[in-house]
């Protein structure tokens, strides 16, 4: 089967503990600081599992809600938590054609700690054996958060874009992928159609601490030909390799509930938008609504929206709700 976005990484089950009554929050100039008082016994107050998400499960979703056909190429342990992800992919219309379970290996599972909209997340990626099947077939590929011991397979996705020329690929780095360092994801940028981080991210990975404008000029000249950085509450700039694009935040409809996921929806809806034909600035216009929606549900899924939803907030946004063009 042709899909129309093929995403990469790792799958998760994540579960959220409230700890808003046992955690006490610490601010610094440069930080925040998420505290617990050493040898307690912590009260908390609500724990609840969400299956089926990370980054490219995220993706995934986001996709098939704005009606392109939709796969992910992961991998899960053979226990109950990997079964539970296999059938809430089905639920949600992401094909698992490309799900495969490794016998003797665990499913990823990471707690979300919530302390009011923000979180701290305590991960474990398993080390699975990845591999790109041979009827591997898809306009594009996302390419996104993966364990630390996938080098190679990542030097098998720059052999496969060698060979299809025509395959576009969205490469929006995980922790891990970042740890590799620049050199090592040079070819990788250079053959992205996009690529997107947050600012903090793009310093890591660039080894500076420069402005937002300087880093999305950086990666073009590395050779991505779209670059989307998001810098929190200050929105996103992006670039077109030609014009720079001052993306504004879309007003939250309501206190947010959980911030989980508002990153993957931003840059999810973007390539979505893309791989649906649409222009680079228009695509721009509804990542920050899908973003905001997220925000408003407990995990990363729930506020995903359809494409006619999107059109409608998009059609009662605020006056000031614009993009602004910038020279590059």
């Amino acid at each position: 089967m042709k899909y129309d976005v093929i995403t990469i990484g790792d799958i998760t089950t994540d579960n959220f503990i409230k700890v808003n009554s046992a955690a006490h929050l610490r601010q610094r100039s440069d930080t925040n600081e998420l505290c617990f008082n050493f040898g307690d016994k912590l009260p908390y107050d609500e724990s609840i599992e969400i299956p089926a998400v990370g980054n490219a499960a995220n993706a995934a979703v986001s996709c098939a809600r704005l009606g392109l056909k939709s796969a992910i190429l992961t991998r899960v342990g053979d226990d109950f938590n990997g079964q539970l992800c296999i059938s809430q992919l089905m639920q949600e219309d992401v094909s698992v054609d490309f799900v495969q379970k490794e016998e003797g290996k665990r499913s990823n599972y990471h707690f979300v700690l919530q302390f009011g909209a923000e979180r701290t997340i305590l991960i474990k990626h398993e080390e699975f054996d990845y591999q790109l099947p041979a009827n591997l077939d898809s306009a594009w590929l996302y390419l996104t958060s993966i364990a630390k011991n996938t080098k190679e397979f990542h030097n098998n996705i720059v052999e496969y874009l060698d060979k299809h020329k025509a395959v576009k690929l969205a490469f929006q780095p995980g922790t891990f992928q970042l740890d590799f360092g620049l050199e090592f994801l040079r070819k990788i940028i250079e053959r992205s159609e996009l690529f997107i981080c947050n600012k903090e991210e793009a310093r890591h990975l660039l080894n500076k601490k420069a402005d937002i404008k300087e880093l999305v000029i950086n990666l073009i000249n590395i050779g991505a030909k779209k670059v989307v950085i998001t810098d929190g509450k200050n929105g996103a700039l992006a670039s077109d390799s030609t014009r720079l694009f001052k993306v504004p935040i879309y007003p939250d409809v309501a206190d947010p509930e959980d911030r989980t996921g508002a990153g993957d929806a931003f840059a999810s809806t973007i390539v979505a938008f893309l791989a649906k034909g649409y222009m680079f600035k228009e695509a721009l216009y509804y990542a920050p609504i899908n973003s905001m929606s997220v925000t408003q549900f407990l995990g990363a899924q729930k506020g995903l929206l359809t494409h006619k939803a999107l059109d409608a907030y998009l059609k009662d946004a605020p006056a000031d709700y614009k993009i602004e063009e910038i020279s590059l």
